[in-house]
C-alpha cells in the first residue's frame, strides 16, 4: 500500500464469538491515530454486497469481487480497522497488521450458544478454531512479522490486547514519520 498514509489498516480476525467486534470498537477509541472500525460482516448485509442467503447456515454468500471494490478505496486511504471472521480475502498489500483472536473452545461454545446459533452452526466454528483454521489462514496469506496470535477469553485479555495494539501503532507511527497533529 502506499507509504503515504497517516494511519494503518488492522484486520481483525478469528473465529465468530472470539471478540473481534469488541476489540475493533475498544481500539478505534484508544487508537493513537484516527481508525475507523469496519464490521464487514454488517457492511456486507448494509450494502448488499452478497450473491445469496443460505438458509441452512444462517448466513450471506458473500460477493468477494463487490466487496473488494467497496474497501479498496478506504483501505487505500489507511486508518481502517477491518473486523470479519475471515481475512485471506483482502489483498497482502492492504494489512499492516493482521491480529488472530483465539479462543478456548469451551468458552467460544457457550458465546455462540448465548447468541442463538443452530448446533451445526456451533459445531462448524468450534471446529474451526480447534483446528486452527483461522491463524493458519493468516500465517498462509500474510508475512509472519504482521500476523500476530493473542487470547480473547475475557475483559483482561481485551484490555491487555488493546493496549498492545495501541503500543504497535506507536511504533508504526514512528517507522513511517508521522507525527501528532
Amino acid at each position: 500500500m502506499s507509504t503515504s498514509r497517516q494511519a494503518p489498516v488492522i484486520i481483525i480476525t478469528g473465529t465468530p464469538g472470539t471478540g473481534k467486534t469488541t476489540h475493533a470498537e475498544l481500539l478505534a477509541q484508544e487508537a493513537p491515530v484516527p481508525l475507523k472500525h469496519i464490521n464487514v460482516g454488517e457492511m456486507v448485509k448494509e450494502r448488499g454486497l452478497y450473491e445469496s442467503f443460505d438458509e441452512e447456515w444462517q448466513s450471506y454468500t458473500v460477493d468477494e469481487d463487490k466487496l473488494l471494490d467497496e474497501l479498496e478505496p478506504l483501505a487505500s486511504e489507511g486508518g481502517i480497522i477491518l473486523d470479519w471472521h475471515t481475512c485471506d480475502i483482502f489483498p497482502e498489500r492492504w494489512a499492516d497488521l493482521v491480529v488472530v483472536l483465539r479462543c478456548n473452545h469451551t468458552m467460544l461454545w457457550d458465546r455462540l450458544e448465548k447468541r442463538g446459533y443452530s448446533l451445526k452452526k456451533i459445531q462448524e466454528n468450534n471446529e474451526a478454531e480447534i483446528m486452527d483454521v483461522v491463524i493458519e489462514e493468516a500465517r498462509s496469506s500474510y508475512a509472519p512479522e504482521i500476523v500476530v496470535e493473542l487470547q480473547s477469553e475475557g475483559t483482561e485479555d481485551l484490555e491487555s490486547n488493546v493496549a498492545r495494539i495501541v503500543q504497535w501503532i506507536e511504533a508504526w507511527k514512528k517507522d513511517h514519520d508521522i507525527t501528532d497533529s
